[in-house]
């Protein structure tokens, strides 16, 4: 249930992380006023990414893959590919995500004009983005 939860959320994320990155690259370059909508697309694409944390967080302790840690110890984790995927690197690289996302969030709300906002938004959410995209497991997602 959790695993489901987390993969379809995942897509929820995605979306609105991008609808976040787009606003934020069409009212910098397009000089437009940071208004209240595209704080409340900062905002919810700041509160998925951390209730998506919070259910990944949640399946990575809970998973039967996390007894791989004692199995097969860190080399062993290291070495296979797939494990070292889902143990590792997906893990570290989207909680490096969220909190690029939480950092972006933060600085923009301290900028004091329009500009200055959309460019930092710009800017951490779209490496989080990035990030967010490289470490998907594609070839099983959303299963």
């Amino acid at each position: 249930m959790i695993k489901m939860l987390h993969s379809y959320w995942a897509y929820l994320v995605l979306f609105v992380l991008l609808i976040a990155v787009l606003n934020a690259l069409l009212g910098y370059f397009g000089k437009k006023e940071y208004n209240a909508k595209a704080f409340r697309i900062s905002l919810f694409a700041l509160i998925v990414s951390h209730i998506q944390l919070l259910l990944g967080l949640l399946l990575y302790f809970t998973s039967p893959r996390f007894e791989f840690w004692s199995e097969l110890g860190m080399g062993g984790v290291m070495k296979d590919a797939a494990q070292r995927l889902y143990l590792v690197e997906h893990p570290l690289i989207n909680i490096i995500a969220v909190a690029l996302i939480t950092i972006g969030y933060s600085k923009h709300k301290k900028k004091l004009t329009s500009l200055p906002k959309f460019k930092t938004i710009t800017i951490f959410y779209g490496i989080a983005l990035v990030l967010f995209l490289s470490r998907i497991p594609w070839s099983v997602w959303p299963n």
